[in-house]
């Protein structure tokens, strides 16, 4: 029998500061995430969790 392990990381919708656009970015991100409408940088990679630049509205599972 094979344990599938669940994964560590979630989607996050989040809000733009700077627009009010709502978009789902990826917990951990490995580029730098841009608004899809003013191009504002709204997350950044870390290695690891994303350093998140915007109001976070829901965790998604």
């Amino acid at each position: 029998m094979t344990i599938i392990k669940e994964p560590t990381s979630k989607f996050i919708k989040v809000r733009c500061p700077k627009c009010k656009n709502e978009q789902i970015i990826f917990g951990k991100t490995s580029t730098e995430v841009k608004c899809l409408v003013c191009e504002k940088v709204i997350a950044e990679p870390t290695g690891g969790k994303s350093k998140v630049k915007a109001i976070i509205l829901e965790v998604l599972e």
